[in-house]
């Protein structure tokens, strides 16, 4: 039979706290335990058939739910907890896991979807309310899980081979530094990738589209261009990249930072056009969207409008990002 409540113990100066929880299983072997701490007679609950110990349920729950780079802990009052195994990005399938939450009686809380997690990182939890749950409610809830499968996932990041453009005739020139290529080799570094190449241009076009192809044949997984990406006459580089031939997702996002990016794709190889705040802020949309093209999603222009609940930085004295609203709407 199931407990009814904890069952506490007290040592003077030592311990106190429960022996056994709320939902323990009793056994024979607990019998001496429990007279120790004064508990000759128990409050239980007796499990009819048909009905699932909590335990069970949100075990079948996770099982159902998880997908690749899941890994499930222990039952702990009724509670499973859902860890990453591996670094990647987190992805989960928020309808299916509304759809989840609307069953009575039954729980499943997660950290947002998109985002880069690492190995060991708790993800999310599962639990039902009352202690024992109906059979057919359980695979009611499994059902759902295998329908939305993989509901909660870590999708490996490609470890990439990136190439550079940097454009702008003060640092073709020399008359400025580079800000942008140490910037971007470390965030690429963080992501497991390697900038293998960055390519100095003017401002004009023909030599922006040409250093581009130049990094497409050499077979580079992601091409980044920087500079040039607002709507000044002489900031060319959205141009260039059209002129590439290159299948335009969007000029601009909703997201402060990050306005006046740019994502293409030529053939099957993913072209951004980073603007200036990604050298500045510590989040910006390089943040939002690289890690997904690095998980092999097919970014489209409604991910993008997407990113505008939540696309709003509040500039934080001390950036706590991805633990924050930055880029969470969804």
């Amino acid at each position: 039979m199931v407990l009814c409540h904890d069952i506490t113990q007290i040592v003077p100066g030592q311990v106190k706290g429960p022996v056994f929880r709320r939902g323990h299983i009793v056994s024979a072997d607990d019998i001496e335990t429990l007279l120790d701490v004064g508990k000759a007679s128990l409050y239980v609950y007796d499990p009819r058939d048909g009905y699932v110990h909590e335990d069970e349920a949100a075990q079948r729950i996770a099982w159902a739910a998880a997908g690749q780079g899941i890994v499930l802990g222990q039952p702990t009052e009724g509670k499973v907890t859902l860890s990453a195994a591996r670094s990647g990005l987190l992805r989960i399938d928020v309808p299916g896991l509304n759809r989840l939450n609307t069953l009575e009686e039954v729980t499943f809380a997660t950290i947002h979807t998109h985002q880069v997690v690492t190995a060991g990182q708790i993800l999310g939890g599962t639990r039902v309310i009352p202690l024992v749950v109906p059979e057919d409610l359980v695979c009611l809830t499994e059902d759902i899980g295998r329908q939305h499968l993989p509901l909660i996932e870590v999708a490996p990041l490609k470890a990439a081979r990136v190439g550079i453009v940097t454009t702008g005739s003060e640092v073709f020139h020399g008359r400025i530094k580079d800000g942008f290529g140490p910037v971007l080799r470390r965030k690429f570094d963080d992501l497991g990738c390697t900038v293998e190449e960055q390519v100095f241009v003017s401002d004009q076009v023909d030599l922006t589209v040409a250093a581009v192809m130049s990094l497409r044949r050499h077979g580079y997984d992601l091409i980044c261009v920087t500079g040039g990406m607002s709507v000044d006459p002489d900031d060319q580089t959205p141009a260039a990249i059209r002129e590439t031939g290159a299948r335009i997702v969007t000029y601009g996002a909703p997201t402060f930072p990050g306005a006046m990016f740019m994502l293409a794709y030529l053939d099957d190889t993913p072209i951004v056009g980073l603007p200036g705040c990604v050298m500045y802020h510590r989040a910006s949309i390089f943040d939002l969207v690289v890690p997904r093209l690095l998980a092999g999603e097919t970014v489209t222009r409604k991910d993008i409008v997407r990113l505008g609940h939540g696309g709003l930085c509040s500039g934080c004295p001390e950036c706590r990002y991805p633990i924050c609203s930055f880029g969470k709407g969804l």
